[in-house]
């Protein structure tokens, strides 16, 4: 028997989306399957925890779970017998308004060959049963989410599906996989919240990139046409002479590539000045420079007191 999925995600029966949501995000990252290899124990808790968010995140589902109608696992728990069925039956086909219907001796085992006949009919005529949407969660690289690609998602209930992600996907934005859903006539589709995992040197805001770049003390003296790397790949910048630490330069269209009708953004490289190794050389045509310009790098902290 599946475990209760409240107690897998470790929320109250009268948790609210957001804290389910939150609970589920806070699980999955600690027990993904990429951040511990080789682990078939977080593998299988890795499972049990996109089960239980998929059946607690849809609403229908959730309500169809607390009124016992479907189990942890999401399967149809078969409705408890009326009292009536099998004896209201017998008694009425036993007694005198029942005896046109029998031609002979009725046996235990005919009664339920006859119900479960009706039980087939009804089936039968009911046609047949559509799919149930089932949801899932996929943490996606920031270079990805930029600029697309394809990432493959493996499935709680066992499989994988390769997920196309469209350039610009951002954290809480839901993909939407026809037909890759529960089994039925139509099939339900797979909805897959993305997750996009931060970036040790870029920051998004829209569809802008931030990022620092050091560059060389004769680079900033001097300026320079330099190669910075992007998400898109190598570009030339040029860097003015006398640029100063926190001088941001931009890269115009090198943020989030356009997408239908959405623009490419840009991106924005902030200048970071860096000495490097000491160089005796420098510091001593600073210690013998004539008549340095009157420059205080501190003018204005006394208002700081």
């Amino acid at each position: 028997m599946a475990e209760d999925p409240y107690a897998i995600l470790g929320v109250a029966r009268d948790a609210t989306a957001s804290q389910i949501r939150r609970a589920f995000l806070k699980l999955a990252k600690s027990s993904h399957p990429d951040l511990n290899p080789n682990d078939p124990a977080a593998e299988a808790r890795f499972k049990a925890i996109n089960a239980a968010h998929a059946l607690l995140s849809d609403p229908e589902q959730r309500a169809r779970f607390d009124r016992g109608e479907i189990d942890a696992s999401g399967q149809e728990r078969p409705p408890p017998e009326p009292p009536f069925r099998r004896h209201a039956y017998r008694d009425y086909a036993e007694g005198p308004a029942g005896g046109r219907y029998r031609a002979g001796p009725v046996g235990e085992g005919d009664f339920d060959d006859i119900l479960a006949e009706l039980l087939r009919a009804q089936r039968q005529g009911a046609g047949p049963r559509p799919g149930r949407d089932r949801r899932y969660a996929l943490t996606i690289p920031f270079s990805t989410a930029i600029q697309g690609g394809t990432q493959r998602l493996t499935l709680p209930e066992g499989g994988v599906l390769d997920v196309r992600i469209p350039p610009g996907m951002e954290s809480g934005q839901t993909l939407r996989l026809r037909g890759k859903g529960e089994a039925g006539e139509p099939p339900g589709d797979a909805l897959i919240e993305i997750t996009v995992a931060p970036h040790p040197h870029y920051r998004r805001v829209g569809r802008d990139l931030y990022f620092d770049l050091p560059v060389s003390l004769a680079e900033a003296v001097l300026g320079a046409r330099i190669e910075v790397p992007t998400i898109g790949g190598r570009v030339t910048l040029t860097i003015p002479p006398g640029a100063d630490t926190g001088t941001t330069l931009r890269l115009r269209g090198k943020g989030v590539p356009g997408h239908g009708k959405e623009p490419a953004g840009d991106a924005y490289a902030t200048l970071q000045i860096r000495l490097g190794p000491a160089d005796p050389a420098l510091a001593e045509f600073l210690r013998t420079r004539a008549a340095p310009p009157a420059f205080d790098p501190r003018a204005g902290m006394e208002d700081m007191a």
